[in-house]
């Protein structure tokens, strides 16, 4: 019998092979992206990964057991822990020191503004099953693009991208998935069919998202002008872009 989370990542197959194939991933897979979309990733996921640790604390408030608030414990302190060790590789490939690039906050890009409102959202709103649902694409899609790399291309220390590769393949990561998609399993056991309707919409436009995300910073976007000068649009420069 498939699980909840098995038949979930089943319903996103084709959105996963769509994030594969995107020029940005495949440009981490061959070492070839360009500087500029390497730190408009980093200036975005810097800020969208501080949403990511909101929505644990959240998820903390709203679990039920002491092994519940672990399992988003150990998420907030590998993000703020180890997320860096990605963006310094972006960085170093890119030429632009990673402490210039996080000097200052930056706006976020509209996909991004829509995905950090989004996981706010239902985690607010929702149940802690559906935070589970709504986090866990992010985590999924990064643990099985390092497998593929991997396992395609083989990467050896001399690769731009090694350490990027490695850091999602690490058993920590594997580890962590495994917490997450069993802690979803166990909450759609007593989960009623608005439950199950509520968490699969949550997943599936986390899903989307991430493909989102990264054609977002391929395509360098960001709000199109409309009048607004000075404010919050001039926070973090744009120096390096």
């Amino acid at each position: 019998m498939v699980s909840f989370s098995g038949s979930l990542r089943r319903q996103a197959d084709g959105i996963f092979e769509s994030i594969y194939a995107h020029p940005f991933v495949q440009g981490i897979a061959n070492g070839s992206l360009p500087s500029s979309a390497l730190i408009h990733y980093v200036r975005q996921d810097t800020e969208y990964l501080s949403t990511y640790c909101k929505v644990c604390g959240m998820a903390i408030a709203k679990s039920l057991t002491h092994r519940q608030m672990l399992v988003f414990h150990k998420r907030i302190a590998l993000v703020l822990g180890g997320e860096q060790i990605p963006h310094e590789n972006f960085c170093r490939v890119a030429g632009v020191p990673y402490t210039d690039v996080i000097a200052r906050r930056t706006d976020l890009a509209p996909t991004a503004h829509h995905y950090a409102r989004h996981v706010l959202s239902v985690a607010q709103q929702g149940t802690l099953g559906e935070i589970v649902a709504v986090l866990l694409p992010c985590h999924w899609v990064y643990l099985d693009l390092a497998k593929r790399m991997l396992d395609k291309h083989k990467p050896t220390p001399d690769h731009p991208f090694y350490d990027w590769i490695t850091f999602y393949s690490r058993t920590e990561m594997q580890h962590g998935l495994a917490e997450l998609t069993e802690m979803l399993d166990e909450l759609a056991e007593s989960a009623g069919e608005l439950d199950y309707y509520m968490m699969t919409s949550a997943f599936l436009d986390s899903f989307r998202l991430e493909y989102q995300f990264f054609d977002m910073a391929y395509r360098l976007e960001r709000w199109t002008p409309i009048g607004i000068t000075g404010g919050a649009s001039v926070i973090g420069g744009n120096a390096y872009a």
